[in-house]
């Protein structure tokens, strides 16, 4: 056997059957209660059949008792008439017993081996009639008895007993529990039969689920109508309903992903390849070709840059809280990132430090992924590097922040620069992608905003701009992120 076929039997063997699954579980306590219900019966079928007889028993335990009477000596005296004795012993299906024994516990009539009634079982008041179970000649029997006294000396009383065995009682409780379980027998498999049409019309509306989403298009991801299940049912439906939604977001964020690749990329390759042809000719000179060059290189830069930028915002909107979370520093993320952008800030003249707490400060931390939370403070600080002007023209000056409020232990992460800042009515559309501020000759994408504020988001932080020199000619713009506060 291959081991792909062994996988399949043991598939096969664990996948269980819901329907079969509930039927079990209501037809195994049926068929259990079933022996219960008859072993019930067969005690309270005995206790039926016993009444009627016993009340037989002590009617002739009572004329019995009637004809023990007290001699003139003060002697014990029973004299049963032969109709009554005949009578008495008439049975045609038990045997019936009697004992009569006086107060010296001499045997004056009947059987004498019948058991006498033992020590310890009460004697009651005179001709108060006892019933119980006993044995008599290897026979079951059923023994009712009663003492009688003659006089009031104090001597030990006379008894009376009347046995019966046992075999009409037998009778009589087997004819009760036929007329009980009988029944039982033709109520059982209707019971079966009705138990099985019951979940047949309880899961139905699983499969009507089933049908109507084998029924659905591949590109149909409308949620499902969990008023249409049953209750049971609704928390999977909404379950599913969630999923299709979460898709959806997936399948438009690859969508506009590709569309935005697209739509960003055909400028920059439109260049190289006009450069390239430029290049290609005859007639060029070695400055034309120098220059075609220049631009080549630098279109190739740009195109390099929209595809980071493109895949930065793809890995952001598509769910970065399902990436590896950590705790995070953000002063040492800070700290690194502003590292990996000095070269550039001292390329072009800027003045670029840090302001905060230190790494390992109280509050300072949180729960992120690393490698998104430094994308998303090297996006702003590339783009204060990109807008604020360096030297000699302006003294530019970007200041990164990270503090902790000490009243709500808000974590806050600035950036600040001095540059030209952004006007009131733009600061909501540059989270925007692709939007560009009208009159800037800074080379971008106009994708780095938006990676941040998708960044944000996913981490629980919320964006806002201010201006920085409120009424200067240069206002400057400061980028504030507060953890937590969503």
């Amino acid at each position: 056997m291959t081991t792909k076929g062994w996988n399949l039997r043991v598939f096969k063997r664990e996948q269980r059957s819901l329907f079969g699954e509930i039927l079990d579980w209501m037809l195994t306590p049926l068929l259990l209660l079933w022996p219960i219900s008859l072993a019930l019966t067969w005690l309270v079928a005995q206790g039926l059949a016993n009444k009627p007889f016993d009340r037989a028993l002590v009617y002739n335990v009572q004329a019995l008792a009637q004809q023990v009477k007290l001699g003139p000596d003060k002697t014990v005296q029973f004299s049963l008439p032969q109709p009554a004795s005949e009578l008495l012993r008439a049975d045609e299906t038990d045997l019936v017993y009697y004992q009569v024994r006086g107060a010296q516990d001499e045997h004056l009539s009947g059987e004498r081996d019948l058991p006498l009634p033992k020590p310890n079982e009460p004697k009651g008041s005179s001709y108060e009639v006892h019933i119980r179970d006993d044995e008599m000649r290897g026979l079951e029997v059923r023994v009712a008895y009663t003492w009688i006294r003659l006089d009031a000396e104090g001597k030990r009383p006379a008894l009376v007993q009347v046995a019966e065995t046992r075999e009409k009682r037998s009778v009589l409780a087997a004819e009760i529990i036929k007329g009980v379980m009988l029944p039982q027998f033709a109520l059982l498999p209707l019971a079966v039969l009705l138990v099985w049409l019951a979940l047949v019309r309880g899961i139905k509306p699983l499969s009507q689920l089933e049908e109507r989403i084998r029924a659905r298009k591949p590109d149909d991801l409308s949620p499902l109508d969990d008023k249409a299940v049953p209750m049971e049912v609704a928390p999977l439906v909404v379950s599913v309903n969630d999923l299709l939604e979460r898709l959806k977001d997936s399948i438009v964020t690859q969508k506009r992903f590709l569309a935005d690749a697209a739509h960003q990329l055909k400028t920059p390759l439109a260049g190289l390849r006009m450069q390239a042809d430029l290049a290609q000719r005859s007639g060029s000179s070695e400055e034309d070709l120098k220059k075609s060059l220049q631009q080549i290189g630098r279109a190739s830069v740009q195109a390099t840059h929209t595809v980071n930028q493109l895949l930065s915002l793809a890995r952001a909107e598509g769910g970065g809280t399902h990436l590896l979370q950590e705790l995070c520093d953000m002063p040492t993320l800070a700290r690194e990132v502003l590292q990996d952008c000095l070269p550039r800030a001292m390329d072009k003249g800027l003045d670029l430090g840090y302001e905060g707490v230190e790494p390992g400060a109280l509050g300072a931390q949180l729960q992120g992924n690393p490698t998104l939370l430094k994308e998303m403070l090297r996006n702003l600080v590339e783009n204060a590097l990109h807008y604020t002007p360096g030297a000699p023209e302006h003294q530019g000056v970007i200041t990164v922040r990270v503090l902790v409020d000490p009243y709500s232990k808000v974590l806050v992460v600035q950036v600040e620069d001095n540059g030209p800042g952004i006007p009131l009515h733009e600061r909501d559309l540059v989270f925007q992608p692709f939007f560009r501020a009208l009159g800037t000759n800074v080379d971008g994408s106009g994708l780095g905003l938006p990676i941040v504020k998708e960044i944000a988001q996913h981490h629980g932080a919320s964006v806002s701009i201010d201006a920085t020199f409120a009424g200067q000619a240069s206002p400057g713009a400061c980028f504030t992120l507060r953890f937590g506060v969503i």
